[in-house]
């Protein structure tokens, strides 16, 4: 089980973790974890494309090691990128000094970025404290949910356009786990939204 929706209880618990941007603008921020690998994110980026749509890439550093070239298509459209650890490493289970070789390892191979997302979305508290001092930790609004084999892709599009509102931040996986309901609801997504006057923008990454 998860929560679709980050409630404010959750929150206030790590209240310098950015969960959502709020504006009065209708803007949404899309959010993709895992890749780049081939075919799916490249698939993404040709619906951002075909919708104009701007969106961060949270990048596993041995993927962008072992597919270049897809890396540099997600950079040449335009899109920022975040750093997702090399290895996508759980914090909750990884001690600190190797959690933080594991960032610094996935940086070296992108450009400079400020933007950091836990794999998981777990971080200790100890770990945070670290990162948080030179990053922005970035979390999420709306948690699609497309990784999960329990949920159709039917019930991933109506929970994230139930949840999804100006400002959110929503999650969506670019990997094969999640594949089959991300390309179910990502077009549905971006043509519900376009469709009554909202722009998806990408996160600043200074």
């Amino acid at each position: 089980m998860f929560l679709h929706k980050a409630i404010l209880p959750l929150r206030a618990l790590y209240p310098d973790f950015v969960w959502r941007k709020p504006t009065s603008e209708n803007v949404i921020y899309l959010t993709f974890d895992d890749g780049p690998i081939p075919d799916v994110t490249d698939w993404v980026l040709e619906q951002l494309a075909a919708h104009r749509a701007k969106a961060t890439f949270f990048c596993i550093g041995d993927n962008v090691a072992k597919h270049p070239d897809v890396f540099q298509r997600v950079r040449a459209a335009g899109h920022a990128v975040g750093n997702h650890t090399f290895s996508h490493l759980n914090g909750w289970k990884t001690d600190d000094a190797t959690y933080f070789d594991n960032i610094a390892q996935c940086q070296r191979v992108l450009p400079p970025t400020r933007l950091f997302r836990p794999p998981y979305g777990r971080i200790t508290r100890s770990q945070a404290k670290v990162v948080g001092q030179s990053r922005e930790i970035v979390m999420w609004d709306v948690l699609s949910g497309d990784f999960s084999p329990d949920l159709t892709p039917e019930v991933v599009l109506q929970k994230t356009l139930k949840y999804t509102e100006p400002g959110s931040i929503l999650l969506f996986h670019d990997s094969l786990k999640a594949r089959r309901n991300m390309a179910y609801a990502l077009p549905r997504v971006l043509d519900h939204f376009g469709e009554r006057g909202f722009r998806f923008d990408a996160l600043p990454m200074s």
